[in-house]
């Protein structure tokens, strides 16, 4: 390979990054401000940061549409003044309900696909998690569809100041192992209808 060959390579594999990073600058993806890890859902904007964002286990191990799922999501807000979550939306329930709490405005069910609002604060340099201490318990009413452990839905959360978070809440998994049920023993079905064969031929041959 001659030097102005080489030349040539050196440009195209030291300009290549620079090009796809120049391409990528100034643009803004759906889930730049969405964090999935080990301890669920994650989403941030502004001074307020939700982690993790999950469905409570369900009792029965799944949710059947028109259940009610408990909301389960630690609020932190690093701001000098305190925030206000105002509503909570999503096509997957049909409304929202805020239940005890110091802070919080029972709401009640709303149309389907529109917003349910809610009146929870998060004071200055606080965080909160709903369903203890004195954050309310929020419920997502009527379900449109069956969920099972693993699955997600979207929810759109507007907050006073910070704005609007987009964050998808996956249904948790059971807080400890599930006993399991008594093994299938193929063995013992094999012999079963084994026998039953036996017994089948043996009365044929009684008839003849």
């Amino acid at each position: 390979m001659n030097r102005a060959l080489r030349a040539a390579t050196m440009g195209v594999l030291l300009l290549g990054p620079l090009a796809l990073s120049a391409c990528s600058a100034g643009q803004v993806t759906q889930t730049a401000n969405q964090d999935r890890d080990k301890a669920g859902p994650q989403a941030q904007n502004a001074d307020i940061t939700l982690r993790p964002v999950v469905l409570a286990y369900p009792d029965g191990g799944s949710y059947d549409a028109g259940d009610d799922a408990e909301l389960q999501a630690g609020i932190v807000n690093t701001a000098d003044e305190a925030d206000t979550l105002t509503s909570i939306e999503s096509d997957a329930f049909e409304g929202v309900r805020a239940i005890g709490g110091s802070s919080s405005t029972a709401a009640g069910a709303a149309t389907s696909g529109q917003s349910s609002t809610v009146d929870i604060e998060i004071s200055a340099h606080t965080s909160i998690f709903l369903g203890t201490g004195e954050a309310p318990t929020v419920l997502l009413e009527n379900l449109t569809e069956g969920l099972t452990p693993g699955q997600d839905i979207e929810l759109t959360m507007t907050f006073e100041n910070a704005g609007v978070l987009t964050v998808r809440a996956s249904v948790d998994n059971p807080s400890e192992e599930l006993a399991r049920g008594e093994a299938f023993d193929y063995h013992q079905e094999e012999q079963t209808a084994g026998s039953d064969s036996r017994e089948a031929s043996s009365g044929a041959g009684e008839g003849n």
